[in-house]
């Protein structure tokens, strides 16, 4: 018989509702291998042991006396990225400049997953506030992968993958403002998808600038990021902007045949000059081959900006990081990346900044109407193979830090300029054996065609039971 992390989600949800496993079970059975593995991986900064035992006890009482449907993850546990408020729980974001915070209310992302009846089993390691590719926060353990442990496992959701790639939680809540659900997900050989705009509330916090941070997901299957997406789309109340309710369930898409599509895809990167690596452009060209074969038309398109936006996306990022609120005692406990962009922020007046995104917002509505004929987008997730632990960051030189952190991934940006949905999915491995994730892009508020598209390929070149060592 399998062990119950060799499950998908919904795998394992189907088994709660049959009464072959319970909520507890299940609940213990992740919190005894956390107890065993996090630390090897940096995965989690705090673990809610007790409180995930309350809700699986809880889960379980329900069942027993429920007889309407329950959601399609009931009693399966999750873990939420240490960037995101649980009410009760300290927040660290990563940072040593503040002490832990204790949020009194949940965001609303966690308002969701706990409706939907899904144990959390702590916070997951993030860098400070977010804002580098990497996840090693000062004072606290790197994240690395799992499939080599002097590996960085990317970020910022890098906590988040580590977990989920080590069998430590089934699926995990990430965020991506730059491309940080999708880098960690490629490293460690994981679906990692990226929500449109407003399809998850932020709320209660409000949406900052033009819109880059959403939240996102890291999974070993399509499906259960789809059933994730069902279980968290939708407005809070008072939300200014939101994406209207789709008429059918994400996890039903992933189910359906995409028929022919149109796939644009495109090779240069947006971000950086640079040369991709060989194993990411032979994973490029195996799913492109891979797509042919199952039927649909595949061509060269433009990427969706020039490098002329480099410099406004970089200005908007460094603008963010500045207002990030810091007690003017605490500033020296930040790192040294993090202090340089709150530096190279604060020079940037109100006029340039809103300058800077009015005209990322033109140059997102002209790559957006020019790829209005394809149906999705293919790119590398990554531009080169993972990272060493340290290999990106750089405190010496916190500019050729960000400049190295934008040649490794110059490509998952754009869309969080655009507002479009993505999903890396990890359809390759090098002859070592290191996972290369390749990025599927839908068309705006498109999620449903995406996850159509990534689970057909999911179906004709498998990849959930290629495990770590540590599995």
């Amino acid at each position: 018989m399998a062990a119950l992390h060799d499950l998908s989600a919904l795998e394992q949800a189907a088994a709660i509702r049959a009464g072959e496993i319970s909520p507890v079970e299940l609940t213990t059975h992740y919190l005894e291998r956390i107890e065993r593995l996090s630390n090897d991986v940096g995965a989690f900064v705090t673990v809610t042991a007790e409180s995930a035992l309350a809700s699986a006890r809880s889960a379980e009482a329900e069942l027993a006396r429920r007889t309407a449907p329950v959601s399609a993850l009931y009693g399966v546990p999750t873990a939420i990225k240490d960037l995101t408020a649980v009410a009760g729980v300290e927040m660290r974001m990563g940072t040593a400049a503040f002490d832990p915070l204790v949020p009194d209310t949940d965001d609303h992302v966690v308002t969701r997953l706990k409706a939907a009846g899904m144990p959390l089993l702590g916070k997951t390691s993030t860098p400070e506030f977010g804002l580098p590719l990497y996840t090693e926060p000062d004072g606290q353990r790197p994240a690395r992968s799992p499939w080599d442990l002097a590996i960085s496992a990317g970020g910022s959701s890098g906590g988040a993958a580590a977990a989920v790639a080590s069998g430590l939680v089934p699926v995990a809540h990430g965020s991506d403002g730059g491309g940080s659900v999708r880098t960690p997900a490629a490293i460690c050989g994981l679906v990692g998808v990226k929500s449109s705009r407003d399809r998850i509330s932020l709320g209660p916090r409000p949406r900052s600038g033009p819109g880059l941070g959403v939240h996102g997901f890291l999974t070993r299957t399509v499906a259960d990021a789809a059933a994730l997406l069902d279980a968290t789309s939708g407005p809070m109340p008072g939300d200014a902007t939101w994406l209207p309710l789709t008429s059918g369930r994400f996890v039903d898409a992933t189910r359906r045949d995409p028929g022919r599509l149109r796939v644009g895809r495109h090779l240069v990167p947006t971000l950086a000059d640079v040369e991709p690596h060989p194993d990411v452009i032979a994973a490029y060209e195996a799913v492109s081959s891979q797509l042919t074969e199952l039927g649909h038309e595949v061509v060269d398109v433009a990427p969706p900006f020039g490098r002329e936006v480099i410099a406004d996306f970089e200005t908007v990022w460094a603008k963010w990081a500045a207002s990030i609120p810091i007690p003017a005692d605490r500033e020296h406990r930040l790192t040294a990346l993090t202090r340089w962009l709150q530096e190279r922020g604060a020079k940037v007046s109100a006029a340039d900044y809103v300058r800077a995104l009015g005209r990322l917002q033109l140059a997102s509505r002209a790559a957006i109407s020019a790829a209005a004929a394809y149906d999705v987008v293919l790119v590398p997730t990554l531009a080169d193979l993972p990272k060493r632990v340290g290999e990106l960051r750089d405190d010496d030189d916190p500019a050729a830090d960000f400049a190295a952190q934008e040649r490794f991934n110059p490509y998952s940006a754009a869309y969080n300029m655009t507002g479009q949905p993505a999903i890396t999915v990890p359809l390759h491995w090098t002859a070592a054996g290191v996972p290369v994730g390749v990025q599927l892009v839908g068309a705006p508020a498109g999620e449903a065609v995406l996850l159509t598209l990534a689970a057909q390929l999911e179906e004709a070149r498998p990849w959930r039971d290629r495990t770590p060592p540590s599995w």
